[in-house]
């Protein structure tokens, strides 16, 4: 799950991975968490750097805290995740395909169609 070559901080895959779990329905709405204790063990990791991406979904309203029980999924937690990868993470990838297309001189036609192709397979595994 954590990735100690990848550019990204510890903290924001922490919050990636709870993230996915959200949207694979493994953590439902109002939900309890894994405890930044329970993260740091899972992964060996500082518990400050586990609190640190538990406050990151706390910061974008996709936990909540009940003081002495720890974190939970909010009601909007799987919208709003849907929303901000949609709008954030997809649109930056497209943007990068599109430029690197481009730099290729692959035509938008061959674009669309490699990503129709790339599209079919996913659907078939």
């Amino acid at each position: 799950m954590l990735n100690n070559n990848s550019s990204k901080p510890i903290y924001v895959q922490i919050a990636h991975w709870i993230e996915s779990e959200i949207l694979n329905n493994h953590f439902q709405a109002d939900q309890k968490v894994y405890s930044q204790y329970q993260l740091a063990e899972m992964y060996t990791i500082n518990p400050a750097t586990a609190a640190k991406g538990l406050n990151l979904l706390v910061d974008e309203k996709i936990l909540y805290k009940k003081r002495g029980l720890g974190m939970f999924v909010t009601e909007d937690a799987k919208q709003i995740i849907l929303n901000k990868r949609r709008n954030q993470t997809l649109k930056q990838l497209v943007d990068e395909l599109v430029q690197e297309a481009n730099r290729l001189h692959i035509s938008k036609q061959e674009l669309i169609t490699m990503i129709q192709d790339a599209n079919e397979e996913e659907v078939q595994t």
